[in-house]
């Protein structure tokens, strides 16, 4: 019998980020239909069309709650910035450098993930590596944040580098990512950090003094630099998440934005976010053993984190990926058994619990697509008049937090302003049209109204 062929490059190249690629699939489409947000998302823009002219940066005038680095976009900005550079000479209406940045941002989740995924497959083999392919692809809330400009996103990109250091056996390297994402992106990350950190310690991977060490330097470098960069930025010497955490931590002001319960994250997001994972996770680690040492310190940053009265999924988002890794051993035993007596039964039970997952996710997809009102009346107001006399249109802050963007807006002779205002005002300014929330769900616009759905 001859030999077989080697394979093709394409095959070859398929073979090693078929599952990749799929990935990226799958976040494009999530990122199509999920608006951005907060701070980063209008820092990115201002990076790309203000360039080094900050006094027209939009977080000077507003701030928001708490101050945050400018780090991440700054990153994003100026990857993305050849695109955006096209797309400005050949007149591209400017919601795509939106696009752009956004999938900016979704790639870099992806790659870090990818790492991740290869040291899955070289520790437990093929079939878990093509399970948490699975399972992550079909949970909605992973590649729905996945694209959005958040910190608590840039920090995932290091906490999913910090977990394939640490499969690796590089242990140093696992705490130098999870401080760079502590002290620069999401102070909460300590929690973490100090979880792995003590087990790393207690295994013996090593030495007190190689950690203090490691800790120290890489802290004061990180503290160094984001002081530096947002120093600049904000306009006043500040370490940002030094703020957020005294703003959160110290003063518990947080919970002003709402509060549940403190098995919240364990009853109802992490079961939401995971599907037929959340189970399966615990099968997992009660039948390899192997995995317990990693899942055991990730448990236990979010059983710190319910602490904390106000809670938000993507608090704890860092979690899924290790916890999605013991549910791909569950789901590969079962596989690998499935023509067994008695487990043949219950992996038809998995099978389904897929097809269910699956199908909440993708009516979790659509419901996404409705639920930024503000977005789609911008939309509609900029196709309802297309005239070229010069138009004043005030936001409020509803539209504002419901979809509208700086990119999302157009040139001359459209003008735009999120001033704070008194009803009574709106009779002595010039505005042409008022984008406001009314209670029948409603774009007022001057004297007409444009219905407008919100999820």
């Amino acid at each position: 019998m001859a030999p077989p062929s080697p394979p093709t490059p394409a095959a070859r190249l398929l073979r090693e980020y078929g599952e990749s690629l799929r990935f990226c699939a799958l976040s494009i489409w999530c990122f199509a239909i999920a608006l951005p947000e907060l701070l980063e998302r209008e820092a990115m823009h201002d990076i790309l069309y203000h360039n080094h002219h900050i006094n027209k940066y939009d977080h000077l005038e507003f701030p928001g709650v708490v101050p945050r680095t400018f780090i991440g976009a700054l990153v994003i900005a100026i990857i993305s910035s050849p695109a955006v550079l096209i797309m400005r000479v050949v007149h591209v209406p400017k919601v795509y450098s939106l696009l752009a940045v956004r999938l900016v941002s979704g790639c870099a989740i992806l790659m870090t993930l990818r790492l991740f995924r290869v040291e899955v497959k070289r520790k437990f083999g093929h079939h878990v590596e093509a399970f948490f392919v699975i399972l992550t692809a079909i949970q909605f809330h992973v590649l729905f944040y996945s694209t959005r400009p958040l910190p608590n996103i840039f920090a995932l990109a290091l906490v999913n580098l910090a977990y394939s250091f640490w499969f690796k056996g590089n242990y140093l390297r696992t705490l130098q990512a999870l401080i760079v994402a502590a002290t620069v992106f999401r102070c909460d990350m300590i929690l973490l950090l100090g979880t792995i950190g003590i087990t790393l310690l207690l295994s013996r991977s090593f030495s007190l003094m190689e950690a203090v060490k490691c800790c120290i330097s890489t802290t004061l470098v990180c503290i160094g630099f984001t002081v530096l960069v947002d120093s600049i930025m904000w306009q006043r010497i500040m370490w940002p998440e030094f703020e957020v955490f005294w703003f959160n931590s110290v003063l518990n002001r947080s919970s002003e934005w709402g509060t549940h319960s403190i098995h919240w994250y364990f009853t109802s997001a992490l079961p939401r976010s995971m599907l037929v994972a959340y189970p399966l996770c615990l099968v997992g680690a009660l039948l390899d053993r192997r995995i317990v040492p990693y899942v055991l310190p990730v448990t236990l940053f979010v059983v710190l984190y319910s602490k904390l009265p106000h809670k938000e999924l993507r608090f704890i988002i860092a979690a899924v990926p290790m916890l999605n890794v013991s549910a791909s051993l569950a789901a590969s035993r079962l596989y690998n058994n499935r023509k067994k007596t008695g487990w043949n039964f219950l992996y038809g039970l998995m099978l389904g619990a897929f097809l269910v997952s699956l199908g909440y996710s993708a009516v979790s997809f659509m419901a996404s697509y409705s639920n930024y009102p503000g977005g789609n009346a911008l939309k509609a107001l900029h196709e309802a008049d297309n005239s070229a006399k010069e138009k004043m249109v005030h936001i409020d802050a509803f539209t504002a937090m419901s979809g509208v963007s700086r990119f999302c807006e157009n040139e001359y002779p459209w003008r735009y302003s999120e001033e704070d205002i008194s009803i009574e005002e709106y009779q002595t300014r010039n505005f042409t049209y008022l984008l406001k929330w009314k209670s029948r769900k409603c774009l007022h616009m001057g004297t007409r109204e444009i219905p407008v759905s919100c999820g």
